[in-house]
C-alpha cells in the first residue's frame, strides 16, 4: 500500500479514478448514491479549478483504491453558505474535507487515519483554523440499514471532530432503486486545527 498527497496535474490525472471510486463506495449504506460518471467528471472539476485542492490517495500497486479530497470551503459557498448562516463559523477560516472513500477490502488498516492527517496538515500549511466536512443522516430504521452497520461517529470523535448543531445541508441525488432524486440532510461536523 502506498499512500500519496496529489496535488496540481497529479491530483487532475487521478479525478476520474476518484469518480469510479466515488460511484462505486457511496453506492452503498449509508449513501446509497445512484451515481453516473457525467455527474462525477462535473462534480469533480472543482478540484482541478482549485489551486489549493488536495486528493490524498491509497494506491494498491498501480491502482486507486481509496481517496479523499479537500479544498477550502469558500470554493463551496454556493452549496454551504446556507447550511453556516448564524453559525458563527467564518467559511474563509474552514478547510472542507469533502469526502474520504476506500474500498471494503482495505479498510481497518489506519487508511482512514492518514486521510485526515494529511488533510488537516495540507490545511494547516495554508492557514486554516479549521477543518470540516459533512455525513449523510438517514434514519436508524431505514429498510437499507444493515444490521452490521457501524456508523463512524466514534471514529470522529475519537479525531476530535464534534457536530455542529444547527449546521446540514441538503442534496438531491438517487439512491439505488429509487427512480428520482431526493432530498437528504448532511450534518457537517468540525474542528480546531
Amino acid at each position: 500500500m502506498k499512500i500519496a498527497v496529489l496535488r496540481g496535474d497529479a491530483l487532475a490525472r487521478a479525478l476520474p479514478d476518484v469518480a469510479r471510486l466515488r460511484i462505486e463506495v457511496f453506492r452503498d449504506w449509508p449513501y446509497l448514491y445512484d451515481g453516473d460518471l457525467t455527474y462525477e467528471e462535473r462534480y469533480l472539476q472543482s478540484y482541478r479549478e482549485s489551486p489549493e485542492a488536495i486528493v490524498v490517495g491509497a494506491y494498491d500497486g498501480d491502482s486507486l483504491v481509496g481517496a479523499s479530497t479537500g479544498t477550502p470551503l469558500a470554493d463551496h459557498t454556493d452549496d454551504f453558505a446556507r447550511a453556516f448562516e448564524g453559525s458563527g463559523v467564518a467559511l474563509e477560516d474552514v478547510f472542507y474535507g469533502a469526502e474520504s472513500v476506500l474500498l471494503p477490502a482495505y479498510r481497518g488498516q489506519g487508511i482512514g487515519h492518514a486521510f485526515f492527517d494529511l488533510r488537516e496538515a495540507h490545511a494547516r500549511q495554508l492557514g486554516f483554523t479549521r477543518f470540516c466536512f459533512c455525513a449523510v443522516q438517514r434514519p436508524d430504521d431505514h429498510p437499507a440499514r444493515p444490521d452490521t452497520y457501524r456508523p463512524l461517529d466514534a471514529f470522529w470523535r475519537g479525531r476530535g471532530f464534534a457536530p455542529l448543531p444547527g449546521v446540514v445541508a441538503t442534496f438531491d441525488w438517487k439512491d439505488t432503486g429509487e427512480a428520482e432524486q431526493t432530498a437528504k440532510p448532511l450534518q457537517f461536523w468540525i474542528k480546531d486545527l
